[in-house]
């Protein structure tokens, strides 16, 4: 069992397993959740990820006011917020923002690396470089929105990344054959919620929000 406060891939797979209804609804409690435990996997890896996961982190804390906030009702789901905040005039699509849809689409360009990454693990064998994967996923991802300096740094810190085996242990749920299982259960629902945010912000022409 994860110690209090670690990264438990259980919990992620709990999280997002609970963010879709029957009616294709993303509910974002459990999204916010979900990151708060993808959030907690990259500081069990050091400072390597630090340039992702700070602004993660603090997009996280935004969601979370909005989910609890005096128009929570307005941020029950990703589709009941992006009605509103269109319909209020919320979304600035000329400059950068605190609306909601602005926060879900960094935290949503986020998830696609992280599921491309997560992915790579599970399917990698024993020899698999991890540098190799993680850059891979980020040149297929982040790295379309980030400056040539960030860029740069990061696929310079991902050499310094540990083995394949070390990353499976940090998903504390057993052995690492364990642990390319519950991936293999949690990154379907990831997916899931990736594709139902791609395709609604495509449909609402958000994909771009400054």
């Amino acid at each position: 069992m994860a110690a209090p406060g670690a990264f438990s891939l259980r919990e992620v797979l709990s999280a997002f397993r609970g963010c879709v209804t029957e009616r294709r609804e993303l509910l974002l409690e459990p999204y916010v959740l979900g990151w708060r435990g993808l959030i907690r996997f990259l500081h069990s890896l050091g400072a390597v990820f630090s340039f992702i996961s700070r602004e993660a982190e603090a997009k996280v804390r935004l969601m979370e006011g909005y989910c609890r906030g005096p128009r929570r009702e307005r941020y029950v789901s990703l589709q009941t917020m992006v009605e509103y905040e269109l319909a209020t005039g919320l979304v600035d699509r000329r400059k950068s923002s605190d609306s909601g849809c602005r926060t879900v689409l960094r935290l949503h360009r986020a998830l696609l690396w992280l599921q491309l990454f997560l992915e790579g693990l599970r399917t990698g064998g024993e020899d698999s470089r991890t540098a190799a994967i993680c850059t891979d996923s980020y040149n297929a991802s982040l790295a379309a929105f980030h400056p040539w300096v960030v860029r740069k740094a990061a696929t310079v810190a991902f050499r310094a990344l540990p083995p394949r085996g070390a990353f499976l242990e940090t998903m504390n749920v057993g052995s690492a054959e364990d642990a390319v299982a519950v991936l293999g259960e949690a990154l379907p629902y990831i997916r899931d919620a990736y594709g139902i945010t791609q395709e609604l912000f495509a449909r609402h022409r958000l994909l771009d929000l400054p």
